[in-house]
């Protein structure tokens, strides 16, 4: 029962089913950039990241000098991989959904990663890395 409340836990943010949502149509993101499309703190794109992390939907993975998290390539439960790939299909013809998805190659064309300040890019903070 703990790693079914666990899933729903996680899915019961707007913000985090956003995040499924924009990982489920890219391959991988980072802080930075989830942090532009959904025009939230750095700090609440962590928290919601840990929470999914913590339900085994997402994972993290080091891409140059930047931690980039992606969909769970073998979820941490049977509920999180039969909500993931329901997920699939679900949601895609809300507006919402297809104006954040719209948004994803003006953000990947800042390249906000290495754009960062120079102390930025050194520290060892969650954004970017």
């Amino acid at each position: 029962m703990e790693e079914f409340m666990k899933v729903m836990k996680a899915l019961s943010a707007p913000n985090r089913v956003k995040i499924i949502k924009l990982l489920q149509h890219e391959e991988s993101l980072c802080v930075c950039e989830i942090q532009e499309l959904l025009g939230i703190s750095e700090s609440s794109v962590s928290t919601h990241l840990r929470i999914l992390h913590e339900a085994g939907m997402v994972e993290r993975h080091k891409k140059n000098l930047w931690v980039h998290y992606r969909l769970s390539g073998e979820p941490g439960s049977p509920y999180a991989a039969t909500i993931l790939m329901n997920m699939k299909n679900w949601l895609n013809a809300s507006a919402g959904v297809k104006e954040l998805l719209g948004k994803i190659p003006e953000v990947r064309e800042k390249d906000l990663c290495s754009s960062l300040p120079r102390s930025r890019r050194g520290s060892r903070t969650k954004s970017c890395g």
